[in-house]
C-alpha cells in the first residue's frame, strides 16, 4: 500500500486538443533515437507552434518494415493550417534529413487527416513518386542518400493536453533521479508522452511581458522565497519545484501515467511534497483532483 501523505489535496489544469501520433523507423536505434527527440524538441503550444513528445521507443517486430522505431505524437488546439506547416518544419528539418527514415501514421479512432504531399513530398521537387508498400499508401521523397518516405496522409484524432504534477525536492540529486525514474514510467504508457521531459520552468497564464508569452510562476520560485514573503508559496525544506507536463490519447491515459510515475517516486530520499499546477480554471477545462486518481 502506498502512502500518499507527501501528496497535497490538489488539482491539475488539461484542456481538450488533437494529436497525430506518428512511427518514425530507421535501420539503428541511435537514428531513430536522434529523429525522434529533435522533431519533438522545443514543445511550443504556448506561442502557438507545435507541441510534441517522444511516447516510447519499440522495436522492428513492431513496425511495418522491420525495423527499430520511436512513437511520436505532434499536438495542436485549433488552428489546423499553421499545424500542417509546422508540422512540415518538424518531418522535413528533423527527420528527412535523417538517413533511411520513414514515418507511418499510427493514429487510432482519427476524426480526420493531413495530406503530405504538398508540405513535404514536393520536398522532392516534383520528382516525388506515390508507392505502395509495407501495406500503406507512401510517397517517395527522391533524395540523396535514398529516399525518404512517409505515409500519403497522417491522421489526427482528439486528445488531452496539459495535465501535469510537480514532485517537490529538497536536493539537486532526487531532482534529477526521480525525474529519470519519471520520465522512464510514463514511457512504459501506451498513448502518452511529456513533451517537456523534467520540466525546471513552471508558468503561469498572467504576465507582465505578454509580448514574450508565458512567464515564470513566480510565487513558486525557490530563490524568490525571501523576497515575495508571504506571496510566496514555496514550502519550508523544499528548494527545487520540478514540473511533470502530460499529454495523452484520453483522459484515463492521462491518469495512468501519473499514478504510475508518483508510485515509482513518492519514496525517494529528496523528494518532499507532490503537487500540481492550477490557475482557477484560466488554462484548462478539465479539472482532475490528484489523491482522487492515486487512490483508484
Amino acid at each position: 500500500m502506498v502512502n500518499y501523505d507527501k501528496v497535497e489535496d490538489t488539482f491539475f489544469e488539461s484542456f481538450d486538443g488533437m494529436y497525430i501520433r506518428a512511427l518514425i523507423t530507421a535501420e539503428d536505434e541511435l537514428t531513430v533515437k536522434e529523429a525522434a527527440y529533435d522533431a519533438t524538441a522545443t514543445p511550443s503550444a504556448v506561442i502557438g507552434r507545435v507541441e510534441a513528445g517522444v511516447e516510447s521507443f519499440v522495436s522492428g517486430d513492431k513496425t511495418p518494415d522491420g525495423r527499430p522505431g520511436a512513437i511520436v505524437q505532434f499536438w495542436l488546439t485549433d488552428d489546423l493550417a499553421k499545424f500542417e506547416k509546422e508540422l512540415s518544419y518538424r518531418i522535413r528539418q528533423d527527420i528527412l534529413v535523417k538517413p533511411f527514415t520513414r514515418v507511418f501514421s499510427i493514429t487510432e479512432n482519427p476524426v480526420g487527416s493531413i495530406p503530405m504531399m504538398e508540405s513535404v513530398g514536393h520536398c522532392g521537387d516534383g520528382y516525388e513518386w506515390e508507392i505502395e508498400e509495407y501495406g500503406r499508401k507512401m510517397i517517395n521523397v527522391p533524395i540523396a542518400v535514398p529516399d525518404f518516405q512517409i505515409e500519403s496522409e497522417l491522421a489526427y484524432a482528439e486528445g488531452i493536453m496539459g495535465g501535469n504534477f510537480w514532485y517537490m525536492c529538497s536536493t539537486k540529486e532526487a531532482v534529477l533521479k526521480a525525474g529519470r525514474i519519471i520520465i522512464d514510467t510514463i514511457m512504459e504508457v501506451d498513448g502518452v508522452c511529456t513533451p517537456f521531459g523534467i520540466c525546471s520552468a513552471a508558468s503561469k497564464p498572467e504576465t507582465n511581458f505578454p509580448e514574450i508569452g508565458p512567464s515564470t510562476n513566480h510565487p513558486y520560485c525557490p530563490s524568490l522565497r525571501e523576497r515575495l514573503g508571504k506571496e510566496s508559496k514555496v514550502p519550508e525544506g523544499v528548494n527545487y519545484i520540478p514540473e511533470i507536463v502530460i499529454n495523452a490519447v484520453s483522459q484515463e491515459a492521462m491518469n495512468l501515467a501519473i499514478k504510475k510515475a508518483v508510485d515509482a517516486i513518492i519514496d525517494i530520499g529528496g523528494v518532499e511534497r507532490i503537487s500540481a499546477g492550477n490557475f482557477e480554471g484560466q488554462l484548462g477545462e478539465h479539472k482532475t483532483n490528484l489523491l482522487d486518481i492515486l487512490k483508484e
